[in-house]
């Protein structure tokens, strides 16, 4: 049976990426559901090529453009938050990607542990804003919130199957645009050369908190609500090559890391199918 899918936020960096798996795997998963902030051109064309029930734009100013570029199809249009709310409790919806950018995603995906749905997060602020709220919501819900970010989910598969008490969790960090500048030389950087992140493509607004570090102090945030962990046992390491996404420390003094090339759609595959592995076309990993 195909897992039903509402992609929050389909035309960003994530969204786009969660549907290159769906399209590698039209037998495992469907697109029922997708929205965008205000994107109204991509959303139409990813609807039509994924054959959604309905699109969902939050900017109620591009509804007419988008409900005139869908016009002669089946797919339902709506617009503004009421209508986001509503479409990730659809009984239509097995799982909801919430792929959006800030604050945005945090009553969405309320929404949908409400209904019991089960969660691929790719959204911080839910948990940075939210996480003493929504954890106990998603428990009391039986919910399951799956991390799509790298090092949450190379966490969450280092604990998957562990019974033993956690010592530490170490969050990798690329160090960003500037991890090589000095200070000195800080104090002249530009936005442009903030926006070009040495390992990851992704949206601007978390390329330039990579850039600063703040999106690090997110990570630990979001670790600590994910996982149940104090923060005086977060650990943050510095990692250019990016090919170690996070580490577990365990009581015995054993540590198990998750490892892969920086590639997003290894964690969002990973929450799409979890607890099973889907089988991509990737390249074998060489460490030579």
């Amino acid at each position: 049976m195909k897992q039903r899918i509402a992609l929050l936020g389909s035309t960003g960096s994530i969204g786009i990426q969660t549907l290159d798996i769906v399209r590698e795997n039209p037998g495992l998963f469907e697109i029922t559901t997708l929205t965008a902030h205000r994107n109204w051109e991509r959303l139409a064309r990813q609807a039509v090529e994924f054959d959604a029930d309905s699109v969902v734009i939050a900017d109620e100013r591009q509804y007419d453009a988008l409900r005139q570029a869908l016009d002669g199809t089946p797919i339902k249009v709506y617009a503004g938050e009421e209508a986001l709310r509503q479409v990730v409790q659809s009984g239509q919806v097995d799982v909801v990607v919430n792929a959006l950018v800030g604050y945005a995603g945090l009553m969405p995906t309320v929404a949908a542990v409400e209904a019991g749905k089960k969660v691929a997060l790719a959204n911080k602020e839910t948990l940075v804003a939210g996480g003493c709220y929504v954890m106990p919501l998603a428990a009391r819900h039986k919910a399951p919130i799956v991390p799509i970010d790298s090092e949450h989910s190379a966490i969450f598969q280092c604990l998957t199957g562990e019974k033993s008490p956690v010592r530490r969790l170490i969050v990798t960090c690329s160090g960003g645009a500037f991890r090589d500048r000095s200070r000195e030389e800080l104090a002249h950087v530009t936005v442009e050369q903030a926006l070009k992140h040495p390992q990851w493509r992704m949206g601007d607004k978390i390329t330039i908190d990579s850039a600063t570090l703040v999106n690090k102090g997110f990570e630990v945030i979001e670790a600590h609500w994910l996982f149940g962990v104090p923060a005086e046992r977060i650990s943050v390491l510095i990692h250019p090559q990016s090919i170690v996404h996070s580490m577990v420390e365990f009581g015995d003094g054993a540590i198990k890391a998750q490892l892969g090339s920086p590639d997003m759609r290894t964690p969002i595959a990973y929450a799409l199918s979890f607890p099973q592995r889907l089988d991509r076309p990737v390249a074998p990993f060489s460490f030579a």
